[in-house]
């Protein structure tokens, strides 16, 4: 699953604008972006899929595409999308594409399969799209990525991480006088300490049998003992949550509508993970110091023409980009739900032919 920080325009305010987070450095761009630093090699696992895919890219063996999303992406696949290494123009900060051609890669994109959704399918994805199944899984990945955030978090200004913390606090903690007119369902998450389920157990039980609701005494026991993620130490505890047997948290999810308490989700078999989302997405692109755009394809409930319903979403690393970027693609519905509920893996292959920009299906 997936969560993208798109839903609502108090988070474009409080959060990463363009998929530029709030603790990147900006005075890094100029001096680290070389060409000679960059890799524009791809790993010849990716050459080998490239030789098994069709030429329509296996657009045509994905399940759960309308016709106006197909069509659009087996485009993309036979012009392909012009990628250019982002180079620093000297001022500090803004970032300028360079002409050189042997700094330009023009990529066809094809779909990468099918990944579970078990709640770990970002890092699943991002991991095939990689090519790095014989280096770690995705549990490995997931780590990988908590492991980079506590480091740049840490490092961080005291007001960029006040930013952080209010994104982090905005899509796991909402203040649930808000957002109505956004969303139906809110959610909550608690962390539970593995080890500490019988006493909550037990607190909940008593509350119980002094006459309150179950739905109501696992409410309040959860609120009361559980940890809120609202900031980047518990966004990083829960973040690690892959539905493995060596979490040392479960997650517990309090669902509301309007007129108050929905659900309790207490997770009792352990087995939920935590969703990826853009942060975890800017963390594997400073950790892996490549770009990576996740593809959004949108269908005809979410009133856009063929032309326009499929865009790319650019996540930028902190610091240097040495390697060639990475695709995401993400099947969406409509923006109820900003398109965001499924990653699966995109195989980018280099097109061996010069094309000019001009024939493109698009330049990032």
């Amino acid at each position: 699953m997936g969560k993208l920080l798109c839903d609502s325009s108090a988070v474009a305010e409080t959060t990463f604008e363009t998929s530029s987070p709030a603790w990147r450095d900006p005075t890094n761009n100029a001096a680290v972006v070389a060409a000679a630093a960059v890799d524009l090699a791809v790993d010849q696992t990716i050459a080998v899929a490239a030789e098994a895919t069709t030429v329509t890219g296996g657009w045509d063996d994905v399940v759960g595409l309308e016709d106006q999303q197909r069509r659009h992406l087996k485009k993309l696949y036979a012009k392909g999308v012009l990628w250019k290494l982002p180079v620093g123009d000297g001022d500090g900060g803004n970032a300028a594409l360079s002409d050189d051609s042997s700094r330009s890669v023009v990529f066809r994109l094809s779909h990468g399969g099918e990944v579970s959704s078990d709640g770990n399918c970002l890092f699943t994805a991002s991991q095939r799209a990689m090519s790095m199944a014989r280096e770690m899984d995705a549990r490995g990945l997931r780590l990988r990525t908590v492991r980079r955030f506590l480091e740049d978090f840490g490092s961080a200004a005291e007001d960029e991480k006040s930013v952080i913390n209010d994104a982090i606090r905005h899509m796991y903690s909402p203040d649930l006088n808000n957002g109505w007119g956004i969303h139906i369902v809110q959610e909550v998450k608690l962390l539970a300490k593995k080890d500490d389920r019988s006493n909550l157990d037990s607190g909940i039980d008593e509350l119980v049998q002094l006459g309150m609701q179950r739905p109501l005494a696992e409410e309040s026991i959860y609120k009361e003992r559980c940890i809120p993620v609202n900031d980047g130490a518990s966004w990083a505890k829960y973040m690690a949550i892959s539905g493995s047997p060596e979490d040392e948290h479960d997650i517990i999810t309090l669902q509301y509508t309007e007129e108050g308490l929905l659900s309790v989700e207490e997770n009792r078999e352990g087995h939920a993970a935590a969703f990826g989302d853009d942060i975890a997405i800017e963390c594997i692109a400073t950790e892996f110091k490549r770009e990576i755009f996740v593809v959004q394809a949108h269908g005809s409930d979410a009133m856009v023409d063929e032309d326009h319903c499929v865009f790319f979403l650019p996540h930028r690393p902190r610091s240097e980009i040495c390697h060639p970027p990475f695709f995401l693609f993400m099947k969406g519905t409509g923006w109820s739900v900003a398109g965001a509920d499924h990653y699966e893996p995109l195989i980018a292959h280099p097109s061996p032919v010069v094309v000019s920009p001009e024939k493109v299906g698009l330049v990032l």
